[in-house]
């Protein structure tokens, strides 16, 4: 479900600002559920300076308090989405997909959350099209990358 800013609501306000700080980055494609949303700031970028000179973020249950935070507040980034994938396609080269059954918690860019939210089916047909298209041009004869 969606806050009033159309983006997805915390799956637990109560937990929010207790995950850790270290996260993965990006990448995925699917999302399971937004834990947080944060906004980073930096003391060399004009942030007050609350920890020795290093980065810091503030956390919200919804990105338009992340977003108003963030515009007003000299050295903070744009919000990001720190997320749970408790599945997620892998690309550990260009085109080449796998499924990966683990979870891992990363942070995204808010946009990103316009990506499709898992299902059960999400990622099985993701590399079912991904394959027949490989197996077409096989196929055909077409040159396929990587083979």
């Amino acid at each position: 479900m969606a806050n009033v800013d159309g983006f997805p609501r915390v799956i637990d306000p109560r937990k929010v600002g207790t995950y850790p700080a270290r996260a993965g980055a990006g990448g995925g494609y699917v999302w399971d559920d937004v834990l947080e949303y944060r906004v980073w700031c930096h003391p060399e970028r004009g942030a007050k300076d609350l920890c020795e000179g290093n980065d810091y973020y503030y956390a919200f249950e919804s990105y338009a308090g992340a977003r108003d935070f963030s515009q007003k507040t000299e050295g903070a980034e744009e919000p990001l989405a720190l997320i749970v994938q408790r599945e997620y396609i892998d690309e550990p080269e260009p085109h080449q997909f796998t499924h990966v059954k683990q979870e891992r918690v990363t942070e995204w860019p808010v946009d990103f959350l316009t990506r499709p939210r898992r299902t059960d089916t999400t990622i099985l047909e993701f590399l079912a099209e991904v394959n027949l298209d490989r197996a077409l041009a096989k196929l055909r004869g077409d040159t396929v990358d990587g083979s």
